[in-house]
């Protein structure tokens, strides 16, 4: 009983992720301002990472939780950056 509820939740769990990660890649296409278009992207990277430390429970492999926070460190300086950019203009 517990294993197929498990399952059940996996897959809910998954189907959250995808709904969100299509909501966040169609605000990117449409988005009217390039601020909308970050907040986009930096959207879909935290689903990105939620979906890794996802696998990382599902697969039980702990090597998947440090590239999941190693893609958190480079989105985080990406998302600095287009915010220097957007407030200065370089």
């Amino acid at each position: 009983m517990g294993n197929n509820l498990t399952e059940i939740i996996y897959n809910v769990s998954a189907l959250i992720a995808l709904g969100a990660m299509v909501t966040a890649f169609l605000r990117m296409i449409i988005g009217p301002t390039i601020a909308d278009r970050a907040v986009a992207l930096d959207a879909m990277t935290l689903v990105t990472i939620s979906l890794i430390a996802f696998l990382t429970l599902l697969l039980q492999r702990k090597v998947y939780l440090d590239v999941a926070i190693v893609y958190a460190l480079i989105s985080f300086l990406g998302v600095i950056a287009v915010a220097r950019f957007l407030d200065k203009g370089l």
